[in-house]
């Protein structure tokens, strides 16, 4: 089986190219993907715990989904495969904003990405895939900034940069 490959991309998210996604992460070129959030009516984020074995940030809580786009596949596209892959549900999805991040790993690897963040609402229970993911929980945006200070260690990179850059955006949007 072929390795998945990413989409690098220039400063202004235009593609420039694939890479395995592995080779990329090694060498830490900026490749797109995305970060999706899901709300419920109650305004609470649900959030996934990221599976033991994954290769990077295992059992790190973060938010709902995330994964790479691939070739020809819109971001929208990309986020409700990934969300029905990993939690087994899939919903409406909006683009709102991204950002460029880089964030090094003690195994050696570097997430340098151009970050799709998605936006939608589900009230039902996932059905995680155990594969991908280890847990999920409700939680209230501000209780989620007050747990990331207090506890920034159980909590991904990324996860913290988006709360740390867009927490108002993400607040007021939902």
């Amino acid at each position: 089986m072929e390795e998945e490959k990413v989409i690098l991309v220039s400063e202004n998210d235009e593609q420039i190219g694939t890479m395995p996604k592995m080779e990329a992460h090694e060498k830490a070129l900026l490749h797109r993907a995305f970060s999706v959030f899901v709300f419920n009516d109650k305004k609470e984020l649900m959030l996934q715990q990221r599976a033991a074995h994954k290769y990077h940030s295992p059992l790190l809580w973060t938010n709902t989904c995330c994964s790479h786009q691939r070739v020809g596949e819109t971001n929208i596209q990309a986020g409700k495969r990934r969300l029905m892959e990993e939690m087994g549900f899939v919903v409406d999805l909006e683009d709102s904003i991204s950002f460029i991040y880089k964030a090094p790993f003690d195994n050696g690897l570097t997430e340098h990405e151009y970050d799709h963040v998605l936006l939608g609402t589900y009230n039902g229970e996932p059905n995680i895939n155990p594969d991908e993911v280890a847990g999920w929980k409700w939680m209230p945006l501000e209780a989620i900034k007050n747990d990331i200070l207090k506890h920034p260690e159980l909590y991904t990179e990324w996860f913290k940069i988006i709360f740390d850059k867009f927490y108002s955006y993400i607040n007021i949007s939902k």
